[in-house]
């Protein structure tokens, strides 16, 4: 579990797992709504970040323009997807005309279908593609998230059962109550793909705001998306960059840290990521691709012995990042990711 990342979690976290962690915080004022926390990073642009038990999954970066919004990321359910449409209120009355999926992972794409056919759902032609074909539904991420949910619901009612301290009692059964309402929601998804792709770059003009969406190579998957804010000199990165280390199970680890050299060469002031808070720090976009880079060349050298998979994460040492990654006290990497990385090298990767 310690590898898992927000799906499964109320919210968006703020540390553990492999896409919590960091610090940051937005540059304007912070408003509480019913299941929203909208800070405002600079005048019109916010992080949306889940501030309730009910489950999101991962941030929306909010642009509020002129006559119209644009959302980027639609969150894990269509219970998500429409708390936000919700609570934008609390910030602007100004319609919802554009959405954005930074990549094809459920987190990010699964509130598509509350949208009607007038806003145009912006991604990359390869995550339109994915989300039409059902991978952000089926495969071996999906069942990492979201197939142990009945499982760990049995075992919530189990422990329940065994428990006589009240408090302890209360507590595991407001967690197991908003575990039975996420997998109830996850039900109600239909998978719907965007109606509006790119290639490599598309832009808007809303008003006096030019909105660029940008294809800069793959890296968290095979059509991750940057939406870049020139005028307001921030990017929405989606899962490219997280607030701690990234999910790589349907990641391409050998071109990731070249496609953030792309992004690094953008001028900008605030990194509004998939998961976690906005920051400012670029040097932590160095610090991922020397982990990347590690992580890749290791994997390679202990492919190149005949190691299997599961071994090399067990003996990949990545300590010597533990200071930029809130802390790797031993040897080891995540299994998924290293897998995912053999995967590539022996062409099986989908």
């Amino acid at each position: 579990m310690a590898w898992l990342c927000a799906g499964c979690a109320p919210a968006d976290p703020g540390s553990g797992g492999e896409e919590g962690g960091g610090a940051g915080a937005g540059g304007g004022a912070t408003i509480e709504a019913v299941h929203f926390q909208f800070t405002e990073v600079v005048p019109g642009v916010y992080h949306a970040q889940g501030a309730s038990d009910l489950v999101v999954g991962s941030n929306a970066g909010v642009v509020v323009n002129e006559d119209d919004v644009l959302l980027v990321d639609s969150h894990i359910s269509p219970a998500a997807a429409s708390a936000l449409i919700e609570d934008l209120r609390s910030i602007t009355d100004r319609p919802v005309r554009y959405a954005a999926n930074t990549h094809w992972h459920f987190d990010h794409a699964h509130g598509n279908q509350v949208y009607p056919p007038d806003v145009e759902i912006i991604s990359h032609e390869a995550t339109r593609a994915a989300i039409a074909e059902g991978r952000s539904n089926s495969g071996r991420s999906y069942e990492l998230f979201v197939g142990a949910i009945p499982g760990r619901i049995e075992r919530m009612e189990a422990t329940l059962d065994t428990l006589t301290d009240a408090e302890a009692r209360a507590e595991l059964e407001a967690t197991l109550e908003a575990q039975r309402t996420y997998y109830a929601q996850l039900q109600e998804v239909v998978p719907t793909a965007p109606n509006t792709t790119l290639s490599e770059r598309l832009t808007l003009y809303r008003g006096e705001r030019e909105i660029q969406f940008h294809f800069f190579g793959r890296g968290h998957t095979d059509g991750d998306v940057i939406v870049y804010l020139p005028n307001d000199r921030v990017v929405i990165t989606g899962d490219m960059l997280v607030g701690g280390l990234p999910y790589m199970g349907d990641g391409y680890v050998n071109e990731w840290a070249e496609t953030l050299d792309r992004v690094k060469a953008l001028d900008f002031d605030w990194i509004i990521p998939g998961h976690g808070a906005p920051y400012q720090e670029r040097d932590r976009i160095d610090h991922l691709q020397a982990y990347l880079r590690d992580l890749w060349d290791q994997s390679v050298a202990l492919h190149g012995q005949g190691v299997s998979a599961e071994d090399a994460a067990a003996r990949i040492d990545l300590t010597a990042h533990a200071e930029n990654f809130g802390g790797i006290p031993s040897p080891g990497a995540n299994p998924v990711a290293v897998l995912r990385i053999f995967e590539l090298l022996d062409g099986t990767a989908n």
